[in-house]
Protein backbone atom coordinates (compact mmCIF):
# COMPACT_ATOMS: atom_id res chain seq x y z
CA UNK A 1 0.00 0.00 0.00
CA UNK A 2 1.24 3.55 -0.92
CA UNK A 3 0.66 6.96 1.01
CA UNK A 4 -1.17 7.81 -2.10
CA UNK A 5 -3.57 5.45 -2.04
CA UNK A 6 -5.85 7.47 0.10
CA UNK A 7 -9.15 6.73 -1.12
CA UNK A 8 -8.85 2.82 -0.65
CA UNK A 9 -7.35 2.59 2.83
CA UNK A 10 -7.92 5.45 4.50
CA UNK A 11 -11.02 7.32 3.22
CA UNK A 12 -13.18 4.75 2.46
CA UNK A 13 -16.02 6.66 2.16
CA UNK A 14 -16.96 10.14 4.04
CA UNK A 15 -14.97 11.59 6.71
CA UNK A 16 -17.14 13.16 9.38
CA UNK A 17 -15.56 15.77 11.02
CA UNK A 18 -16.74 18.13 14.17
CA UNK A 19 -16.66 21.75 14.08
CA UNK A 20 -14.17 23.52 16.67
CA UNK A 21 -15.39 23.70 20.22
CA UNK A 22 -15.01 27.14 22.37
CA UNK A 23 -11.22 27.38 23.11
CA UNK A 24 -9.99 25.12 25.97
CA UNK A 25 -7.26 25.37 27.99
CA UNK A 26 -4.64 23.01 27.63
CA UNK A 27 -3.53 20.15 30.24
CA UNK A 28 -1.29 22.65 33.07
CA UNK A 29 2.50 21.48 32.72
CA UNK A 30 5.18 21.33 34.94
CA UNK A 31 8.75 19.85 35.28
CA UNK A 32 9.31 16.12 36.00
CA UNK A 33 10.95 16.16 39.16
CA UNK A 34 8.24 18.74 40.61
CA UNK A 35 5.62 15.15 39.74
CA UNK A 36 7.99 12.40 41.60
CA UNK A 37 9.91 11.83 37.83
CA UNK A 38 13.27 12.24 37.14
CA UNK A 39 14.00 13.94 34.29
CA UNK A 40 16.90 11.94 32.88
CA UNK A 41 14.80 8.87 33.39
CA UNK A 42 12.30 10.18 30.71
CA UNK A 43 14.77 10.66 28.26
CA UNK A 44 16.77 7.33 28.37
CA UNK A 45 12.95 5.91 27.72
CA UNK A 46 12.74 8.67 25.07
CA UNK A 47 16.73 7.68 23.91
CA UNK A 48 15.59 3.74 24.35
CA UNK A 49 12.65 4.12 22.40
CA UNK A 50 14.45 5.62 19.10
CA UNK A 51 17.41 2.98 19.65
CA UNK A 52 14.88 -0.18 20.08
CA UNK A 53 11.27 0.88 18.34
CA UNK A 54 10.62 1.52 14.38
CA UNK A 55 9.25 4.41 15.08
CA UNK A 56 7.21 6.55 17.30
CA UNK A 57 5.55 9.26 16.33
CA UNK A 58 5.01 11.29 19.46
CA UNK A 59 4.55 10.58 23.37
CA UNK A 60 2.77 12.78 26.01
CA UNK A 61 3.25 11.65 29.71
CA UNK A 62 0.61 12.91 32.76
CA UNK A 63 1.47 12.72 35.82
CA UNK A 64 -0.43 14.18 38.60
CA UNK A 65 -2.74 16.02 35.73
CA UNK A 66 -0.11 17.67 34.83
CA UNK A 67 1.89 17.39 31.32
CA UNK A 68 5.69 16.35 32.23
CA UNK A 69 6.90 15.33 29.19
CA UNK A 70 5.52 15.54 25.22
CA UNK A 71 7.75 15.18 22.23
CA UNK A 72 6.83 14.91 18.46
CA UNK A 73 8.84 13.18 15.66
CA UNK A 74 9.18 15.91 12.65
CA UNK A 75 7.17 15.80 10.37
CA UNK A 76 4.51 14.71 13.23
CA UNK A 77 3.18 18.13 15.18
CA UNK A 78 1.50 18.97 18.28
CA UNK A 79 -1.57 20.34 16.63
CA UNK A 80 -2.24 17.72 13.94
CA UNK A 81 -4.49 14.92 14.43
CA UNK A 82 -3.46 11.26 14.26
CA UNK A 83 -5.15 8.23 13.05
CA UNK A 84 -6.44 6.03 15.99
CA UNK A 85 -6.99 2.99 14.49
CA UNK A 86 -8.63 0.47 17.63
CA UNK A 87 -8.00 3.28 19.99
CA UNK A 88 -11.48 4.92 18.51
CA UNK A 89 -13.72 1.92 20.61
CA UNK A 90 -12.65 3.36 23.90
CA UNK A 91 -14.48 6.44 22.29
CA UNK A 92 -17.43 4.08 20.99
CA UNK A 93 -17.48 2.66 24.37
CA UNK A 94 -18.15 5.90 25.99
CA UNK A 95 -20.46 6.91 23.92
CA UNK A 96 -22.59 3.84 25.04
CA UNK A 97 -22.21 4.24 28.25
CA UNK A 98 -23.50 7.90 28.26
CA UNK A 99 -26.71 6.48 26.45
CA UNK A 100 -26.69 4.39 28.89
CA UNK A 101 -27.18 7.26 31.55
CA UNK A 102 -29.61 8.84 29.49
CA UNK A 103 -31.71 5.91 29.71
CA UNK A 104 -31.76 5.61 26.00
CA UNK A 105 -30.01 1.65 26.15
CA UNK A 106 -29.43 -0.94 28.58
CA UNK A 107 -26.68 -3.58 28.75
CA UNK A 108 -29.11 -6.18 28.40
CA UNK A 109 -31.11 -4.90 24.82
CA UNK A 110 -31.11 -7.75 22.44
CA UNK A 111 -28.86 -6.29 19.30
CA UNK A 112 -31.64 -7.28 16.89
CA UNK A 113 -34.22 -5.45 18.74
CA UNK A 114 -32.87 -2.26 17.21
CA UNK A 115 -32.61 -3.22 13.55
CA UNK A 116 -35.82 -5.70 13.18
CA UNK A 117 -35.78 -4.23 8.98
CA UNK A 118 -32.47 -5.35 8.54
CA UNK A 119 -32.80 -8.91 10.27
CA UNK A 120 -32.12 -12.47 8.48
CA UNK A 121 -35.91 -13.56 7.45
CA UNK A 122 -34.93 -16.78 9.81
CA UNK A 123 -32.47 -15.24 12.97
CA UNK A 124 -30.40 -18.07 14.41
CA UNK A 125 -31.22 -18.46 17.90
CA UNK A 126 -27.84 -17.04 19.07
CA UNK A 127 -28.23 -14.52 17.23
CA UNK A 128 -31.63 -13.89 18.97
CA UNK A 129 -29.50 -14.16 22.26
CA UNK A 130 -27.16 -11.43 21.32
CA UNK A 131 -26.81 -8.37 23.63
CA UNK A 132 -25.30 -4.79 23.57
CA UNK A 133 -23.00 -6.51 26.34
CA UNK A 134 -21.85 -9.18 24.35
CA UNK A 135 -20.83 -6.23 21.96
CA UNK A 136 -18.71 -4.42 24.68
CA UNK A 137 -17.19 -7.74 25.60
CA UNK A 138 -16.06 -9.01 22.34
CA UNK A 139 -18.39 -12.30 23.19
CA UNK A 140 -20.83 -12.00 20.08
CA UNK A 141 -19.85 -16.26 19.60
CA UNK A 142 -18.30 -15.19 16.13
CA UNK A 143 -15.61 -17.04 15.10
CA UNK A 144 -12.92 -15.40 14.02
CA UNK A 145 -12.52 -16.44 10.41
CA UNK A 146 -16.25 -15.37 10.11
CA UNK A 147 -15.53 -11.58 10.66
CA UNK A 148 -11.58 -11.07 10.21
CA UNK A 149 -12.28 -9.75 6.70
CA UNK A 150 -15.89 -7.87 7.28
CA UNK A 151 -16.26 -5.87 3.94
CA UNK A 152 -16.86 -2.56 5.82
CA UNK A 153 -16.60 -0.48 2.55
CA UNK A 154 -19.06 -2.30 0.41
CA UNK A 155 -22.12 -0.33 -1.11
CA UNK A 156 -25.48 -0.99 1.48
CA UNK A 157 -25.75 -1.60 4.97
CA UNK A 158 -22.96 -3.35 7.07
CA UNK A 159 -25.47 -3.26 9.70
CA UNK A 160 -27.30 -5.97 7.82
CA UNK A 161 -24.39 -7.74 6.53
CA UNK A 162 -23.24 -7.64 10.32
CA UNK A 163 -26.38 -9.83 11.42
CA UNK A 164 -26.03 -12.14 8.27
CA UNK A 165 -22.87 -13.51 9.65
CA UNK A 166 -23.41 -17.13 11.19
CA UNK A 167 -23.26 -16.90 15.42
CA UNK A 168 -21.59 -20.28 15.57
CA UNK A 169 -21.33 -19.74 19.74
CA UNK A 170 -24.06 -18.59 22.68
CA UNK A 171 -23.11 -15.01 22.99
CA UNK A 172 -21.07 -14.65 25.78
CA UNK A 173 -19.05 -17.77 26.25
CA UNK A 174 -16.36 -17.32 23.87
CA UNK A 175 -13.99 -14.15 23.31
CA UNK A 176 -13.06 -13.35 19.74
CA UNK A 177 -12.22 -9.84 19.24
CA UNK A 178 -14.09 -8.56 16.70
CA UNK A 179 -14.21 -4.47 15.01
CA UNK A 180 -17.49 -5.61 13.38
CA UNK A 181 -19.37 -5.76 16.76
CA UNK A 182 -18.27 -2.49 17.42
CA UNK A 183 -19.60 -0.93 14.40
CA UNK A 184 -22.58 -2.81 15.49
CA UNK A 185 -22.90 0.03 18.59
CA UNK A 186 -22.20 2.97 16.73
CA UNK A 187 -24.73 1.79 14.72
CA UNK A 188 -27.20 1.38 17.84
CA UNK A 189 -25.78 4.55 19.06
CA UNK A 190 -27.04 6.49 15.92
CA UNK A 191 -30.39 4.56 15.84
CA UNK A 192 -31.60 5.74 19.86
CA UNK A 193 -29.74 9.19 19.76
CA UNK A 194 -30.91 10.23 16.26
CA UNK A 195 -26.82 11.48 15.73
CA UNK A 196 -23.69 9.78 15.10
CA UNK A 197 -21.61 8.76 17.71
CA UNK A 198 -19.36 11.80 16.15
CA UNK A 199 -21.45 14.36 17.14
CA UNK A 200 -23.26 12.26 19.99
CA UNK A 201 -19.68 12.39 21.87
CA UNK A 202 -19.71 16.14 20.65
CA UNK A 203 -21.01 18.54 23.57
CA UNK A 204 -20.58 15.34 25.79
CA UNK A 205 -17.24 14.77 25.87
CA UNK A 206 -14.88 16.35 23.03
CA UNK A 207 -15.92 19.85 23.87
CA UNK A 208 -15.85 19.82 27.55
CA UNK A 209 -12.27 17.84 27.32
CA UNK A 210 -11.12 20.58 24.60
CA UNK A 211 -10.73 18.42 21.99
CA UNK A 212 -11.01 20.18 18.49
CA UNK A 213 -11.95 19.13 15.27
CA UNK A 214 -12.12 15.16 15.97
CA UNK A 215 -12.72 13.51 12.39
CA UNK A 216 -14.11 9.73 11.96
CA UNK A 217 -14.66 7.86 8.83
CA UNK A 218 -18.05 6.65 8.01
CA UNK A 219 -19.31 4.12 6.02
CA UNK A 220 -21.54 3.99 3.12
CA UNK A 221 -25.10 4.17 5.07
CA UNK A 222 -23.59 7.11 6.85
CA UNK A 223 -22.49 5.32 10.42
CA UNK A 224 -19.23 6.44 12.04
CA UNK A 225 -17.30 3.12 12.08
CA UNK A 226 -16.43 3.22 15.71
CA UNK A 227 -13.97 0.53 15.84
CA UNK A 228 -11.42 2.48 13.94
CA UNK A 229 -11.80 5.62 12.00
CA UNK A 230 -10.88 8.42 14.63
CA UNK A 231 -8.51 11.25 14.84
CA UNK A 232 -7.35 13.54 16.98
CA UNK A 233 -4.04 15.22 18.56
CA UNK A 234 -1.74 12.93 21.13
CA UNK A 235 -2.60 15.58 23.57
CA UNK A 236 -6.43 14.80 23.12
CA UNK A 237 -5.54 11.37 23.88
CA UNK A 238 -4.14 11.84 27.12
CA UNK A 239 -6.95 14.51 28.36
CA UNK A 240 -9.37 10.68 27.54
CA UNK A 241 -7.14 8.74 29.76
CA UNK A 242 -6.67 11.57 32.27
CA UNK A 243 -10.73 11.64 32.34
CA UNK A 244 -10.63 7.96 32.65
CA UNK A 245 -8.37 8.43 35.40
CA UNK A 246 -10.60 10.74 37.45
CA UNK A 247 -13.23 8.46 37.52
CA UNK A 248 -15.28 10.68 34.39
CA UNK A 249 -14.76 13.80 36.43
CA UNK A 250 -13.56 16.59 34.72
CA UNK A 251 -13.24 20.43 35.98
CA UNK A 252 -15.71 19.47 38.40
CA UNK A 253 -18.08 17.97 36.00
CA UNK A 254 -19.04 14.33 36.27
CA UNK A 255 -18.95 13.95 32.30
CA UNK A 256 -19.07 9.91 32.81
CA UNK A 257 -20.89 8.49 35.26
CA UNK A 258 -17.97 6.90 37.49
CA UNK A 259 -19.65 3.28 37.58
CA UNK A 260 -19.63 3.06 33.91
CA UNK A 261 -15.44 3.92 34.09
CA UNK A 262 -15.16 1.61 36.58
CA UNK A 263 -17.15 -1.66 34.82
CA UNK A 264 -15.51 -0.54 31.49
CA UNK A 265 -11.91 -0.83 32.82
CA UNK A 266 -12.53 -3.88 34.79
CA UNK A 267 -11.94 -7.59 33.46
CA UNK A 268 -14.99 -8.51 32.11
CA UNK A 269 -13.91 -11.91 30.87
CA UNK A 270 -10.61 -13.44 30.24
CA UNK A 271 -9.34 -13.33 27.02
CA UNK A 272 -6.10 -15.62 27.72
CA UNK A 273 -3.85 -16.86 30.89
CA UNK A 274 -0.82 -15.79 29.74
CA UNK A 275 0.94 -13.67 33.08
CA UNK A 276 3.45 -12.12 30.63
CA UNK A 277 1.21 -11.23 27.51
CA UNK A 278 -0.89 -7.76 27.59
CA UNK A 279 -3.36 -9.22 25.48
CA UNK A 280 -3.90 -11.60 27.81
CA UNK A 281 -5.00 -9.68 31.46
CA UNK A 282 -8.61 -9.41 30.30
CA UNK A 283 -10.99 -7.55 28.65
CA UNK A 284 -13.45 -4.76 29.31
CA UNK A 285 -15.61 -2.68 27.62
CA UNK A 286 -14.04 -1.65 24.36
CA UNK A 287 -10.61 -1.30 26.75
CA UNK A 288 -7.72 -3.85 27.69
CA UNK A 289 -6.80 -4.45 30.75
CA UNK A 290 -2.67 -4.80 31.05
CA UNK A 291 -0.23 -5.96 33.59
CA UNK A 292 0.90 -4.83 36.89
CA UNK A 293 -2.96 -3.27 37.28
CA UNK A 294 -3.05 -0.91 34.24
CA UNK A 295 -5.52 -0.87 31.51
CA UNK A 296 -5.51 0.77 28.47
CA UNK A 297 -7.07 1.46 24.88
CA UNK A 298 -4.86 0.78 21.89
CA UNK A 299 -4.82 1.00 18.29
CA UNK A 300 -3.10 -0.79 15.28
CA UNK A 301 0.70 -0.08 14.65
CA UNK A 302 1.07 1.87 18.40
CA UNK A 303 -1.54 3.89 19.22
CA UNK A 304 -1.78 4.16 22.91
CA UNK A 305 -3.71 5.47 25.95
CA UNK A 306 -2.35 3.67 28.29
CA UNK A 307 -3.82 4.97 32.01
CA UNK A 308 -1.69 3.70 35.14
CA UNK A 309 -3.96 4.19 38.25
CA UNK A 310 -1.82 3.10 41.12
CA UNK A 311 0.41 5.48 39.60
CA UNK A 312 -1.44 8.39 39.04
CA UNK A 313 -0.28 8.81 35.73
CA UNK A 314 -1.12 8.40 31.77
CA UNK A 315 0.87 7.79 28.91
CA UNK A 316 -0.30 8.87 25.12
CA UNK A 317 1.90 7.43 21.97
CA UNK A 318 1.40 7.41 18.68
CA UNK A 319 3.37 5.14 16.24
CA UNK A 320 4.68 3.64 13.53
CA UNK A 321 5.40 -0.02 14.39
CA UNK A 322 4.75 -3.48 13.45
CA UNK A 323 5.77 -4.51 17.51
CA UNK A 324 3.03 -3.13 19.67
CA UNK A 325 4.24 -5.42 22.60
CA UNK A 326 7.45 -3.79 22.16
CA UNK A 327 6.45 -0.12 23.21
CA UNK A 328 4.30 -1.24 26.31
CA UNK A 329 7.22 -3.01 27.64
CA UNK A 330 9.73 -0.25 27.25
CA UNK A 331 6.96 1.95 29.16
CA UNK A 332 6.74 -0.47 31.99
CA UNK A 333 10.52 -1.65 32.30
CA UNK A 334 11.63 2.33 31.66
CA UNK A 335 8.95 4.56 32.79
CA UNK A 336 7.06 2.99 35.30
CA UNK A 337 10.05 2.45 37.93
CA UNK A 338 10.90 6.19 37.48
CA UNK A 339 7.77 7.21 38.86
CA UNK A 340 8.14 8.20 42.50
CA UNK A 341 5.47 9.16 45.07
CA UNK A 342 6.79 12.03 46.51
CA UNK A 343 8.50 15.24 44.55
CA UNK A 344 12.04 15.23 43.67
CA UNK A 345 14.67 17.61 44.30
CA UNK A 346 14.98 20.42 40.86
CA UNK A 347 17.66 19.76 38.72
CA UNK A 348 17.17 22.49 35.84
CA UNK A 349 19.91 20.84 33.93
CA UNK A 350 18.41 17.56 33.40
CA UNK A 351 15.20 19.45 32.49
CA UNK A 352 16.92 21.38 30.19
CA UNK A 353 18.69 18.23 28.51
CA UNK A 354 15.47 16.32 28.17
CA UNK A 355 13.46 19.42 26.75
CA UNK A 356 15.81 20.08 24.39
CA UNK A 357 15.72 16.78 23.40
CA UNK A 358 11.96 16.66 22.78
CA UNK A 359 12.23 19.41 20.70
CA UNK A 360 14.40 18.11 18.46
CA UNK A 361 12.87 14.90 17.68
CA UNK A 362 12.60 13.71 14.20
CA UNK A 363 12.16 10.64 12.23
CA UNK A 364 15.48 10.28 9.88
CA UNK A 365 14.91 12.12 6.79
CA UNK A 366 16.66 10.67 3.72
CA UNK A 367 20.12 11.56 2.81
CA UNK A 368 21.90 11.66 -0.69
CA UNK A 369 25.03 9.65 -0.40
CA UNK A 370 26.22 9.82 -4.58
CA UNK A 371 26.46 11.30 -7.32
CA UNK A 372 23.21 10.93 -9.98
CA UNK A 373 25.32 9.97 -13.11
CA UNK A 374 22.13 9.36 -14.46
CA UNK A 375 20.02 11.99 -13.46
CA UNK A 376 20.63 13.60 -16.72
CA UNK A 377 19.67 10.60 -19.25
CA UNK A 378 16.15 9.93 -17.42
CA UNK A 379 15.03 13.62 -16.50
CA UNK A 380 11.47 13.86 -18.32
CA UNK A 381 11.47 10.02 -18.98
CA UNK A 382 8.01 8.78 -18.66
CA UNK A 383 8.17 4.66 -17.30
CA UNK A 384 5.43 3.08 -17.73
CA UNK A 385 3.88 -0.24 -16.01
CA UNK A 386 1.44 -2.67 -16.59
CA UNK A 387 -1.54 -2.91 -14.04
CA UNK A 388 -0.54 -3.10 -10.26
CA UNK A 389 -2.36 -3.20 -7.48
CA UNK A 390 -0.64 0.15 -6.72
CA UNK A 391 -2.47 1.51 -10.03
CA UNK A 392 0.48 3.27 -10.86
CA UNK A 393 0.09 3.86 -14.75
CA UNK A 394 3.87 5.72 -15.25
CA UNK A 395 6.78 7.62 -13.44
CA UNK A 396 9.13 10.09 -14.11
CA UNK A 397 11.77 12.23 -12.58
CA UNK A 398 12.53 15.68 -12.78
CA UNK A 399 16.30 17.53 -13.56
CA UNK A 400 17.27 18.49 -10.15
CA UNK A 401 17.34 22.22 -9.27
CA UNK A 402 17.78 24.30 -6.60
CA UNK A 403 18.90 21.00 -4.33
CA UNK A 404 15.20 19.41 -4.77
CA UNK A 405 14.39 16.82 -7.48
CA UNK A 406 10.16 16.32 -8.24
CA UNK A 407 9.12 12.57 -8.87
CA UNK A 408 5.99 12.04 -10.64
CA UNK A 409 3.75 9.19 -10.19
CA UNK A 410 0.89 8.93 -12.23
CA UNK A 411 -2.14 6.62 -10.71
CA UNK A 412 -5.73 6.81 -11.83
CA UNK A 413 -5.16 9.46 -14.27
CA UNK A 414 -4.11 12.04 -11.65
CA UNK A 415 -0.49 13.47 -11.29
CA UNK A 416 0.86 13.01 -8.26
CA UNK A 417 4.11 14.99 -7.76
CA UNK A 418 6.26 15.41 -5.21
CA UNK A 419 9.47 17.80 -4.61
CA UNK A 420 11.95 16.76 -2.12
CA UNK A 421 15.60 17.55 -1.01
CA UNK A 422 17.69 15.24 1.02
CA UNK A 423 18.18 15.79 4.37
CA UNK A 424 15.35 17.37 5.57
CA UNK A 425 11.18 17.18 5.57
CA UNK A 426 9.16 18.72 2.96
CA UNK A 427 5.69 19.50 3.71
CA UNK A 428 2.98 19.49 0.86
CA UNK A 429 -0.89 18.32 0.05
CA UNK A 430 -1.36 15.72 -2.67
CA UNK A 431 -4.95 15.27 -4.04
CA UNK A 432 -6.08 11.74 -5.16
CA UNK A 433 -9.94 11.51 -6.38
CA UNK A 434 -10.79 14.49 -4.55
CA UNK A 435 -9.22 14.33 -1.50
CA UNK A 436 -6.50 15.98 0.28
CA UNK A 437 -3.96 13.93 1.98
CA UNK A 438 -1.32 15.81 3.62
CA UNK A 439 1.98 14.25 3.15
CA UNK A 440 6.16 15.04 4.16
CA UNK A 441 8.94 14.37 1.79
CA UNK A 442 12.62 13.49 1.56
CA UNK A 443 14.97 12.33 -0.84
CA UNK A 444 18.28 12.02 -2.31
CA UNK A 445 20.21 10.03 -4.98
CA UNK A 446 21.69 6.67 -3.00
CA UNK A 447 23.33 5.23 -5.64
CA UNK A 448 24.53 6.25 -9.12
CA UNK A 449 21.69 4.91 -11.12
CA UNK A 450 19.03 4.78 -7.60
CA UNK A 451 16.53 7.98 -6.14
CA UNK A 452 15.44 6.93 -2.85
CA UNK A 453 12.45 9.05 -1.56
CA UNK A 454 10.19 8.64 1.47
CA UNK A 455 7.02 9.51 1.95
CA UNK A 456 5.09 10.32 5.39
CA UNK A 457 1.71 10.51 5.63
CA UNK A 458 2.02 12.50 9.08
CA UNK A 459 -1.73 12.03 10.21
CA UNK A 460 -1.27 8.54 9.68
CA UNK A 461 1.40 5.99 10.91
CA UNK A 462 2.51 5.30 7.10
CA UNK A 463 6.07 5.71 6.10
CA UNK A 464 6.52 4.69 2.43
CA UNK A 465 10.24 4.47 0.56
CA UNK A 466 10.10 4.60 -2.88
CA UNK A 467 13.12 3.29 -4.53
CA UNK A 468 13.78 4.41 -8.17
CA UNK A 469 16.88 2.48 -10.02
CA UNK A 470 16.90 3.63 -13.24
CA UNK A 471 18.66 0.04 -16.15
CA UNK A 472 19.06 1.36 -19.36
CA UNK A 473 15.47 1.55 -20.53
CA UNK A 474 13.53 0.31 -17.72
CA UNK A 475 12.79 1.52 -14.34
CA UNK A 476 12.96 -1.07 -11.15
CA UNK A 477 10.46 0.97 -8.55
CA UNK A 478 10.63 -0.75 -4.95
CA UNK A 479 7.56 0.27 -2.66
CA UNK A 480 8.26 -0.18 0.91
CA UNK A 481 6.11 0.42 3.54
CA UNK A 482 6.35 0.43 7.41
CA UNK A 483 3.27 -0.70 8.25
CA UNK A 484 -0.18 -2.24 6.70
CA UNK A 485 -1.19 -5.45 5.52
CA UNK A 486 1.59 -8.37 5.09
CA UNK A 487 0.64 -7.67 1.06
CA UNK A 488 1.16 -4.52 1.33
CA UNK A 489 4.57 -3.92 2.88
CA UNK A 490 6.79 -4.46 0.08
CA UNK A 491 6.42 -4.44 -4.21
CA UNK A 492 8.62 -4.15 -6.84
CA UNK A 493 7.43 -3.23 -10.33
CA UNK A 494 9.35 -3.15 -13.44
CA UNK A 495 8.49 -0.15 -15.63
CA UNK A 496 9.55 0.42 -19.69
CA UNK A 497 10.72 3.85 -21.20
CA UNK A 498 8.48 5.66 -23.58
CA UNK A 499 6.49 2.48 -23.83
CA UNK A 500 1.98 3.39 -23.56
CA UNK A 501 0.51 1.97 -20.67
CA UNK A 502 -0.20 -1.40 -21.12
CA UNK A 503 2.04 -1.96 -24.51
CA UNK A 504 4.91 -3.96 -22.27
CA UNK A 505 4.16 -6.76 -20.11
CA UNK A 506 5.38 -5.49 -16.41
CA UNK A 507 6.95 -7.62 -14.53
CA UNK A 508 5.59 -7.58 -10.80
CA UNK A 509 6.74 -9.86 -7.89
CA UNK A 510 5.25 -9.41 -4.27
CA UNK A 511 8.02 -10.25 -1.41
Amino acid sequence: MTPLRVAAFVFLSIVALRAAPPASTALPRATPESQGVSASAIQEFVDQAEQTIDALHSVVIVRHGRVIAEGWWQPYAANEPHMLFSLSKSFTSTAVGLAIADGKLHLEDAVLDFFPDKAPAQPSANLKAMRIRDLLTMQTGHHDEDIRDFPFSLEGSAVARFLQVPVAHKPGTLFVYNTPATYMLSAIVQKVTGQTVLDYLGPRLFEPLGIEHPMWEMSKEGVAMGGFGLSIRTEDIARFGQLYLQKGMWKGKQLVPAEWVAAATSRQVSNGSSPTSDWEQGYGYQFWRARHGFYRGDGAFGQFCLVLPQDDTVVAITSGTRDMASVMNLVWDRLVPALKQSPLPPNPAADKSLTTKLAGLTLAPQTETAAATVASAVAGQRYAFDSNPQTLEWASIGVPASGATTVTLHMDGTDQTITSAPGAWRKSTLRFKGVDDVVASSGGWTANDTYTLKVVRYRTPFVTTYRLRFAEDDLNLTVDQNVGPPDSLTRELRGHKDAGAGQRKTETSEK
